[in-house]
């Protein structure tokens, strides 16, 4: 089940639930809406993208259960796979 996080009105709001959400553990994966791409937390392509089009999940499967791939820069190995089923 996927679970959706109100994370603020504001960019102050938004910045420190995600922070506690990030530091609890509740968010590992990182995405972009307009690509449906999920990646690390920490990949330079993913810091790139605007804040508007930001995703965030728990975990993979939360991600490919969305419609989401992996990214080719900081998941290589998830996206050889995902671009053989292709």
């Amino acid at each position: 089940m996927i679970k959706y996080i109100d994370l603020g009105i504001n960019d102050e709001e938004r910045t420190k639930s995600l922070v506690y959400l990030i530091r609890k553990g509740e968010i590992r994966l990182g995405g972009y809406q307009k690509a449906k791409i999920y990646g690390r937390l920490n990949c330079p392509m993913g810091k790139r993208m605007k804040i508007e089009n930001r995703v965030f999940f728990l975990d993979e499967t939360e991600a490919i259960i969305c419609g989401y791939r992996p990214c080719g820069h900081c998941m290589r190995e998830g996206y050889k796979r995902w671009k053989a089923k292709q």
